[in-house]
C-alpha cells in the first residue's frame, strides 16, 4: 500500500542540485530529520498516535488519499491502522532541524561567496548561483542573509563573464533574490547593473534575453525603480519593439509588456512610449488623468510626429476630448488641445474623423470671435491650420452646420468672414486662410458657392494681389486658390491682371523659375492657362512682357530632356502649351502674334507634341493651335506674281500663254512653309493628326479631326486637300469616327468633313458601295442638328442616296 505514494509531493521544488545543495552539509543528517514520505529534510515534523513522524504537508496528503479511495486509514510506514488522524507536532524535532539548517546553510553561503569570482571554475559558479537560488526559493528571510552577506554585488559581477551559461543562471539568480523584496532591488538599481541588464534585451532570440527581461520586469515593480528603468537610453525604445515583434517568445512578448505597464506609472517613461509608437498610456491619461496630467500629456501629443496610421488611432481616441478641451475656459488646456489637434489632423482620415466628431463649429468660433473672448493671434493661427488640414480631406462641407443660423463652410457670411480675415491678419493665418479656400474651391460641389461669395465681395483684387506676396508658402496658396477660381471667373481674374500692378509680370516670373518644376510653378501655369484664350488685352500685355518667350524656352527644355520631371512635371507641360497656344488665337488681330509664331517656329513644336504619348491635354490643345494656326496660313501663304503681258500677247491673245511656276503648294496655290505661312502639308503635320483619330480621348480626336477639317476649308484647293488626306491614309479614320459616333460634336465634325472628302467622284463612288457610311449619313440627317442635317443632306446627295434635283428644277432655292 505504501508503494503507491506517487512521490509528488514537493516543497521546495527541489531540482537535482537542490537534493545536491541539501546533502552537501557539514555536519552529518541524521535519519530523523528525514521524512519517509518526501526522502527530504522536514520542516514541519508531526507524529502520529504510533509514534512515527512524518512531514505534515506528506501525511496530510496520505490522509487525503486514503479517504478518496475508500482504503482503511493506516499508517504509511508500518501499515497498521489508525484510530485518529490527531497530528502532534515535534517542537524540539523542528527547533533542532532549524539549528542544523542555518548552521548548513551558514556554511553553503559562505562556500557560495568563495566560488562567486570570475576566476572559478563554470561548474563552481553554476553551483553556487543554484545553491543561493534554493535558499532564497526555500524561506523569504534567507533573501535578508544573502542580501547581508553581501552577495548580490557578486551575483552582478557574474553578468560579465565569458560563459553565456552562467551569465544565465545570474539573471535568473538575480530575479528570484529581488522577488517580493525591495531592498534587495535597491541594492541591484546602484551603479550600472540596469543599464548592464538592458543590454541584455537587445541580444536577439536568446535565453539571456529572456532572463533579461523577466528580471526587469520584477525590478519594475518597484515605483523608485521605474524612473531608473525609463531614464536609460534605448530601454524602452527596446521594450516597445519586443511587445510588436512576432518572433519573439510569447511569454517573453507578455513580460516586456507588463514591465511597460509598471514604467507606466512615470510621466517622462508615458512621454518615452508614446514617442516610440506606444501611443495608448498617454492617451488613457487625457481621457482619465488629473487635470495637471491631462494638460502635460496633450501639451507632449502637440509635440510628437505621428505617422498616418497614427493619426486615425489618435483621432479616434481622444479626438472627442481634445475637441471638448479647445472649448476650455482655460487658456493653457485650449492651447494644448489646439496644438494636438494640429498634429493629428494633416491626414485626410484623421481629419474626417476630427469632422465627425465636430471640431468645425469650435474652429470656426475660435477664428471668427472677437473682443475679449478671442484667441491670441498665435493660437488663431493654429486654429487657422487645424482648418486648412480638416478641409483638404475632401468632406461635404456644405452639409456641416457651422453657425448658429445652420451656416457652413461655404455660406457667404463665413466666406466673407474668412475674406475680411484675409485681408486683417498677418501672413501666417492668410496663408492657412488661404489653404481653407483652396480645400474648399478643390471640390465641385463647393467651389461654386465660394466664387459666387467671392464675387458677391469683391475680393478678387485682394486675392490678386496676393501674387506678389514675398512669401512662398503666401504665394503659392493664392495662386493655388486663383488656379481653382480661374475656370469659373477666368474674365474677372483676366481683368484683374490686365492692370498695372504687376501680378502678371509676378506670375510670369514664377514660371520661369529655374529651380526644376515645383507645385507653384504648376499652379501659376494653369492660371494662365485657364484665362479666356481669346482675350486680346491680355495677350498683347504678355506678348509685351514676354511671356510666350519665356513658356516656349521651358517647354523646348522639357522636351530637350534638360528639366527633371516630377509629380508636377504633366500639370506643369499642360498649363504651358496651353499658355503657349493663346498666341493662337489672335494670329487674325495681332501681327505681333504672326511674328512671335514665325520666330520660333511654333507649327513645328505643336507638331512634335502631338506626340506627347500619355498627356491628352498636350496633343489636344497642340491639335487646336495647329487647327488656328492652319487657318491663318491661305491668307500667309504668297501667292505668284505673274510678269506682265508683252505688246504682240496684249494684241494677239492666241500668242499669249501663261508661264509655268514650280514649287507652290498644292492646297494654297502659293509659296508655302510650316516656319512662315503654317502650312500643315509642308510641316508633315498631316500623318500626325490622322494618328491621333483613334485616339482614346474623345477630346483629342474632335481637335485633330478640327485640324485636319482645315485642308478641306473654303479657300484652299478641297480636291487636293482630299487627295492629301488619301496619301495620308486619313480617310478611312475619319470614315470611323463618323460611324462610331462618339460625341454629337464629332459627329458634326465628321458629317463636315465626310462630305468633303465626297465631292471627289472617285472617292464618292467608291463610298457609295459602303452601307455602314451611308446608315450614318442617314442617321446623322435624321437626328442631327439642323446645320449638320443639311451637310448630312448634301452627302447623302454625292453617293446617290438622295436624288439631286437642282438640274431639273434649276430656278429652285
Amino acid at each position: 500500500m505504501a508503494g503507491s505514494w506517487d512521490g509528488s509531493y514537493d516543497p521546495g521544488s527541489q531540482s537535482d542540485e537542490s537534493h545536491h545543495f541539501e546533502r552537501s552539509h557539514l555536519e552529518p543528517i541524521y535519519d530523523s530529520f528525514v521524512c519517509p514520505l518526501t526522502k527530504q529534510v522536514m520542516r514541519d515534523p508531526v507524529t502520529l498516535e504510533n509514534g512515527q513522524t512524518f512531514e505534515r504537508e506528506a501525511i496530510e496528503k496520505w490522509f487525503k488519499e486514503c479517504k478518496e479511495s475508500g482504503r482503511k486509514l493506516v499508517c504509511p510506514l508500518t501499515l497498521k491502522e489508525l484510530r485518529s488522524t490527531d497530528l502532534n507536532p515535534s517542537i524540539a524535532l523542528r527547533h533542532t532541524i532549524e539549528e542544523w539548517t542555518a548552521r548548513n546553510e551558514a556554511v553553503q553561503l559562505d562556500m557560495a561567496r568563495r566560488s562567486l569570482s570570475l576566476g572559478s571554475q563554470e561548474a563552481d559558479i553554476l553551483l553556487a548561483l543554484k545553491n543561493v537560488q534554493y535558499l532564497c526559493l526555500k524561506s523569504r528571510s534567507n533573501k535578508h542573509i544573502v542580501r547581508n552577506a553581501d552577495l548580490i554585488p557578486m551575483i552582478v559581477d557574474m553578468l560579465k563573464s565569458g560563459s553565456r551559461r552562467v551569465r544565465c543562471r545570474a539573471l535568473e539568480t538575480l530575479r528570484i533574490v529581488a522577488e517580493e523584496d525591495a531592498e534587495n532591488k535597491e541594492i541591484m538599481a546602484e551603479g550600472d547593473t540596469i543599464r548592464t541588464i538592458v543590454k541584455f534585451l537587445s541580444h536577439e532570440l536568446s535565453k539571456e534575453r529572456e532572463e533579461a527581461v523577466s528580471l526587469l520586469y520584477e525590478l519594475s515593480k518597484s515605483e523608485t525603480l521605474c524612473e531608473k528603468i525609463g531614464s536609460l537610453n534605448g530601454a524602452i525604445l527596446i521594450l516597445v519593439g519586443m511587445t510588436s515583434s512576432k518572433s519573439e517568445n510569447l511569454l517573453t512578448v507578455e513580460k516586456a509588456d507588463k514591465t511597460l505597464e509598471n514604467l507606466e506609472r512615470c510621466e517622462n517613461n508615458i512621454r518615452q512610449m508614446a514617442e516610440n509608437g506606444r501611443l495608448h498610456p498617454l492617451l488613457t491619461q487625457i481621457l482619465e488623468g488629473p487635470p495637471e496630467t491631462k494638460l502635460s500629456m496633450a501639451t507632449y501629443l502637440g509635440e510628437l510626429v505621428l505617422n498616418n496610421d497614427m493619426q486615425v488611432f489618435v483621432a479616434r481616441t481622444v479626438g472627442l476630448a481634445l475637441i471638448n478641451m479647445m472649448k476650455s475656459g482655460n487658456l493653457q488646456l485650449r492651447e494644448a488641445a489646439l496644438k494636438a489637434l494640429n498634429q493629428i489632423s494633416s491626414f485626410d482620415a484623421s481629419a474626417r474623423v476630427l469632422i465627425e466628431e465636430g471640431i468645425l463649429p469650435p474652429l470656426i468660433k475660435d477664428l471668427l470671435t472677437v473682443g475679449s473672448n478671442q484667441l491670441p493671434m498665435r493660437l488663431k493661427e493654429v486654429s487657422a491650420t487645424i482648418l486648412a488640414n480638416v478641409v483638404q480631406s475632401g468632406y461635404d462641407f456644405d452639409s456641416i452646420p457651422v453657425g448658429s443660423d445652420h451656416q457652413t463652410l461655404v455660406s457667404e457670411d463665413i466666406v466673407h468672414n474668412l475674406l475680411h480675415l484675409i485681408s486683417n491678419t498677418g501672413p501666417a493665418i492668410e496663408c492657412k486662410l488661404l489653404q481653407v479656400l483652396v480645400g474648399l474651391t478643390n471640390s465641385p460641389n463647393a467651389v461654386l458657392d465660394v466664387v459666387a461669395a467671392i464675387k458677391s465681395s469683391g475680393a478678387t483684387i485682394s486675392l490678386v494681389q496676393f501674387i506678389e506676396a514675398p512669401q512662398k508658402e503666401l504665394r503659392l496658396a493664392s495662386i493655388k486658390l486663383l488656379r481653382n477660381l480661374s475656370p469659373h471667373m477666368g474674365q474677372e481674374l483676366a481683368d484683374a491682371l490686365r492692370g498695372t500692378a504687376g501680378q502678371l509680370g509676378s506670375l510670369i516670373r514664377v514660371i520661369s523659375e529655374n529651380i526644376g518644376i515645383t507645385e507653384e510653378q504648376a499652379a501659376a501655369a494653369g492660371l494662365l492657362a485657364d484665362l479666356p484664350e481669346r482675350d486680346l488685352g491680355l495677350t498683347r500685355q504678355m506678348l509685351d512682357e514676354g511671356a510666350f518667350q519665356t513658356v516656349f524656352s521651358r517647354v523646348v527644355r522639357i522636351q530637350q530632356g534638360e528639366t527633371r520631371g516630377n509629380r508636377f512635371m504633366t500639370p506643369y507641360l499642360e498649363g504651358l502649351v496651353r499658355v503657349l497656344a493663346r498666341v493662337t488665337f489672335v494670329l487674325a488681330d495681332e501681327p505681333d502674334a504672326i511674328a512671335l509664331c514665325r520666330e520660333y517656329n511654333l507649327a513645328a513644336v505643336f507638331t512634335e507634341l502631338l506626340q506627347s504619348n500619355g498627356l491628352d491635354k498636350v496633343q489636344m490643345v497642340s491639335a487646336m493651335s495647329l487647327e488656328n494656326l492652319s487657318q491663318e496660313s491661305k491668307n500667309l501663304t504668297k501667292l505668284p506674281e505673274l510678269p506682265a503681258p508683252g505688246v504682240c500677247a496684249s494684241i494677239f491673245p492666241c500668242f499669249s500663254k501663261q508661264p509655268v511656276i514650280t514649287g507652290l503648294c498644292r492646297l494654297h496655290r502659293g509659296t508655302c512653309s510650316l516656319k512662315d505661312s503654317f502650312c500643315l502639308l509642308e510641316g508633315q503635320a498631316v500623318e500626325k493628326l490622322v494618328a491621333l483619330l483613334d485616339h482614346q480621348n474623345e477630346q483629342v480626336v474632335e481637335a485633330a479631326l478640327a485640324a485636319i477639317s482645315t485642308l478641306l476649308d473654303d479657300g484652299v484647293d478641297i480636291e487636293q486637300g482630299v487627295n492629301i488626306l488619301c496619301e495620308a491614309e486619313g480617310i478611312k479614320p475619319i470614315l470611323d469616327v463618323l460611324l462610331e459616333k462618339r460625341t454629337e460634336n464629332l459627329r458634326r465634325r465628321a458629317v463636315w468633313a465626310v462630305e468633303r472628302i465626297l465631292r471627289t467622284d472617285e472617292i464618292a463612288y467608291e463610298i457609295s458601295g459602303d452601307p455602314n457610311v451611308s446608315t450614318a449619313l442617314v442617321d446623322s440627317f435624321q437626328h442631327a442638328d439642323y446645320r449638320t442635317r443639311q451637310i448630312a443632306e448634301r452627302a447623302l446627295k454625292h453617293v446617290d442616296k438622295i436624288p439631286n434635283f437642282s438640274g431639273i428644277f434649276p430656278n429652285m432655292g
